[in-house]
């Protein structure tokens, strides 16, 4: 959950976000951390919420038993290619490595034309602004494309962040109009 409790009221306003927008979450699929906080405010707030899971993790029980939907898939990386696949955006909320992990996946992925989602940090009491600090150095020595700095939109307010996204055009549909 964090030290802050901050997060927790971030999770919850982005669910009612979420809801509020009639937008379906699709996540890890686990019952804990913020992300179960986030699942539970969304389906609370009659919203779906679809989880994807691996074996390993739902024999932890940490599996949430109440979605709309949970999917039980064998590797993390059909887990994150079938979220991937199932999402038509990507939010970032304050996590650890496997958060980072996966956000730099999409990111990654978008770089090499992949997808072209919107990719979402949400940036609860400055949590991201050090790792957003040294991708703005990659880019000012060279090692990162300001095109591609854009592939991210960042917020610290839910709604913001979720219209930054809905409003997101990807560079190529921008390129067609300088042409």
């Amino acid at each position: 959950m964090g030290g802050d409790p901050a997060y927790q009221g971030a999770a919850r306003e982005l669910a009612r976000v979420l809801v509020d927008c009639r937008m379906d979450l699709v996540y890890g699929g686990g019952g804990v951390g913020l992300m179960g906080v986030l699942a539970d405010t969304v389906l609370s707030l009659g919203g779906r919420a679809y989880g994807v899971i691996t074996e390993d993790l739902m024999a932890r029980e940490v599996g949430h038993l109440n979605l709309t939907e949970l999917s039980v898939v064998s590797t993390m990386h059909e887990r994150k290619s079938r979220m991937s696949a199932m999402g038509d955006g990507f939010i970032a909320m304050p996590g650890g490595f496997g958060t980072f992990e996966e956000l730099f996946e999409v990111i990654t992925w978008a770089q090499l034309g992949l997808h072209s989602k919107p990719i979402g940090l949400l940036n609860v009491a400055g949590y991201f602004t050090p790792l957003l600090e040294l991708i703005d150095q990659g880019v000012q020595k060279g090692f990162i494309q300001p095109s591609h700095r854009r592939l991210v939109i960042v917020s610290s307010e839910p709604g913001e962040l979720v219209q930054g996204l809905l409003m997101y055009v990807p560079q190529a549909e921008l390129d067609k109009w300088v042409d």
